[in-house]
Parts: C-alpha cells; structure tokens; sequence
C-alpha cells in the first residue's frame, strides 16, 4: 500500500461550533472548505470536521498534534480562556505533554519532542 496522503475525520455534534473551535480556538490554518466540511492543516496530515454526529467523542480516541513549544502554546490558549485538562508533564516515554479537549470532549494530547529525545535524534550509525 502506498499512503500519499491522511486524514482524520471527525464528525461532530455542531460542525459549527467545532470548525470555529478548531479554526479561532486553536488557531489551525484551513486547507480547503466544502458545502458539509473544512479540512484543516495539521502539520503533514490534515483535521476534516465535516457531516453531523451524535455520539460524542470516544474515550478510545485522542488527536496528537506536536507542538514547538508546549509552555508557550498552553499560555496561548489559556489566553483565549481555554481549559487545560492536564498540565504538561514529562512522559515515562520521555515526550512532554499536556491535554486539552475539543466542544465534544475529543481529547487533544499537545506533545512537545525534547532535543534530547531518540525522535529527534538520528539514531543510524556513523559510517
């Protein structure tokens, strides 16, 4: 299989409120919007909100977005009165993070890689 591209799809109670959620809140730039739909950049991948749900968010399911810098992107959304659910916090698995939720409880883990950290390391032997 060869993948060219991705995307989440996420169907929310009030594509309103979520697109506005996404697009002002956290501040994520549009790709392209349809009649039913936005589709957000999320680095190399891409955040559809389209269509209608009714379930909620799964507590299976989390978005993992990584940030430059996860102090100054938590102050920025504490700035635009957002919740923090979880303070960020040094992993076992060595990333820092932190979580914050969408309008349908979607849980949101912002994730910052630390220099020092194997994915940003290049971790193939020296010739």
């Amino acid at each position: 299989m060869e993948v060219l591209s991705g995307r989440m799809l996420l169907r929310p109670a009030d594509r309103d409120r979520s697109v506005a959620f996404y697009r002002d809140t956290l501040g994520l730039a549009v790709h392209r919007e349809f009649a039913v739909g936005t589709v957000f950049f999320l680095g190399s991948g891409f955040l559809e909100v389209s269509g209608e749900g009714g379930r909620g968010a799964s507590p299976d399911q989390s978005l993992w977005l990584q940030v430059r810098d996860l102090s100054a992107t938590l102050d920025e959304l504490r700035g635009r009165n957002l919740p923090i659910l979880r303070e960020a916090r040094r992993e076992p698995w060595g990333l820092d993070e932190a979580w914050i939720e969408d309008p349908d409880g979607m849980r949101i883990v912002l994730v910052e890689i630390p220099a020092d950290h194997p994915l940003r390391r290049d971790i193939r032997p020296l010739p």
